[in-house]
């Protein structure tokens, strides 16, 4: 590493000797380049610390012995092929790359392989037991039990020398002090502590009078707590008749036996909080229910003395008779309204009567009245409609003798025995000639008639025949006898 920094020249050799300035970019790499090429792969053993997997899938950790620590990544692909659960307080080996992360000036080592080391083995012993030990129905909440509301003998299954046991005593003796406690005292670590620890268990049931047990232990390391994890006493759980609190460690500790027990608690001291709560519960609603019932008679009191003093003051029970001598009176008074009712009653059926047939002559007068009204408009109409009621202005109707209707001169024909109709009466006339067409016969004259037998009418020649004017149109146009008008046929 000597060419990364040159010596230093005097003062006398300023001059001649070219100063090299390193950019920060440019010095991190070159130590990158030397760290990789003077150590490349190599294993690592350590204690995972501060992991964190985003959502990229990479994972990133530190890890850590007693006196330092290392930064570490591993990329998502070679992550896949680590079977273990990566988590803080894990002690693993792992094979990778040294190197920099040029960004942040940090040497780390880019993990290609890890595998459990120390801890880390026995982690995965408990993960395999605690797998088995489920897929038996062993940690199944249905097999789970409540606690009884008010125990009165507890047994406890603890160190008789440990801060577990104080701590556990003196909630009781706060909160409990009449109740009855057992202790079986066992080894709560070390080599055969397991197998005392499910033999107490054991004793407490076959001993019985007990409502509850509670089995734990203050806080340590895994390998201090790992007997409460041990098969033998997680069984003796499960089998056990008398309902079990496990209370293993502090808060953030967790064994087989918080799964397997009827409850977990956190720490001794809140398993002893969780035995008493029920007579504290109990104290509670027993002062609630004194306080409510205690209320409920003094208002029911207030109640039945208003009452009473209402009832005192009511006059009817001051003087019983009076309420009779009002229901004499109230009597006499309604006979005296019955008697009065009867005697204006034909008067009140006689004016009933008149103003019935007032209302019925009036009613009778009025629908006279609009029926004579529709009759009326009726009459108006069918006067309108009359075919008569245009002869009467002076036309006329010519027809054929089969009574066909002669809409046009042209339709005449010579020799046609036509009938032609006035309001007053009918004329029968001949067709000498007829021309024209239904255009009105422009350049023909009309038809000419002869008249035949009929009424007399005037406008008649020396010979008794009606004389016709050939009009403008080609139709004969003939003079009203009685109106003076002229009618087309």
């Amino acid at each position: 590493m000597d060419g990364f920094f040159p010596e230093v020249e005097g003062p006398a050799g300023r001059d001649e000797a070219r100063r090299q300035v390193w950019k920060v970019s440019e010095l991190t790499r070159h130590i990158k380049g030397t760290l990789e090429g003077a150590f490349g792969n190599v294993w690592v053993e350590g204690e995972i610390s501060n992991f964190r997997k985003p959502a990229s899938g990479h994972a990133y950790f530190t890890l850590k012995d007693a006196a330092s620590q290392l930064r570490a990544v591993m990329f998502r692909s070679a992550l896949a092929g680590v079977q273990l659960p990566l988590k803080d307080g894990l002690l693993v080996r792992g094979y990778g790359q040294i190197t920099v992360y040029e960004a942040a000036g940090d040497y780390q080592i880019l993990l290609r392989k890890l595998e459990p080391a120390g801890e880390g083995e026995l982690m995965l012993r408990l993960e395999a037991l605690k797998k088995r030990l489920a897929a038996e129905g062993l940690f199944a909440a249905e097999r789970k039990r409540t606690l009884p509301v008010l125990p009165q003998h507890v047994g406890i299954v603890t160190s008789p020398t440990g801060a577990a046991i104080r701590d556990v005593l003196q909630v009781l003796e706060r909160r409990f002090a009449n109740l009855h406690v057992v202790l079986a005292p066992v080894r709560v670590q070390g080599a055969g502590a397991a197998d005392e620890i499910a033999a107490a268990i054991d004793l407490l049931n076959r001993r019985g009078g007990l409502d509850v047990l509670i089995v734990g232990r203050g806080g340590g390391s895994l390998e201090d707590l790992w007997c409460f994890n041990e098969e033998t006493v997680v069984r003796a759980i499960v089998r056990s008749a008398i309902p079990v609190i496990s209370a293993v460690g502090h808060e953030i500790d967790w064994t087989l036996s918080d799964f397997a027990a009827d409850v977990r608690a956190p720490t001794p001291s809140a398993a002893a909080e969780m035995v008493v709560q029920g007579k504290a519960e109990l104290e509670r609603r027993v002062a609630d229910l004194r306080r409510r019932l205690a209320l409920g008679a003094k208002t029911a009191t207030l109640g039945w003395r208003n009452r009473l003093d209402r009832a005192a003051r009511t006059p009817g029970l001051r003087d019983p008779l009076q309420v009779v001598r009002q229901a004499q009176q109230s009597v006499d008074f309604l006979a005296v309204r019955l008697q009065k009712a009867l005697a204006g009653l034909p008067q009140l059926v006689r004016q009933r009567a008149a103003t019935a047939a007032r209302r019925m002559e009036l009613a009778a007068r009025m629908r006279l009245a609009e029926d004579r009204r529709t009759l009326q408009h009726a009459e108006a109409q069918l006067r309108m409609l009359n075919p008569k009621g245009v002869l009467a202005r002076g036309y006329s109707l010519t027809k054929t003798r089969d009574g066909k209707i002669l809409r046009s001169a042209g339709d005449a024909r010579p020799g046609m025995q036509l009938e032609t109709e006035f309001a007053d009466g009918a004329v029968r006339s001949t067709v000498d000639a007829a021309g024209g067409g239904r255009d009105g016969g422009q350049s023909g004259k009309g038809p000419e008639l002869r008249e035949g037998p009929g009424a007399a009418g005037g406008d008649r020649g020396g010979d008794g025949k009606r004389r016709t004017r050939p009009g403008k149109d080609g139709g004969g146009l003939r003079g009203g006898p009685e109106t003076g008008q002229a009618v087309l046929f």
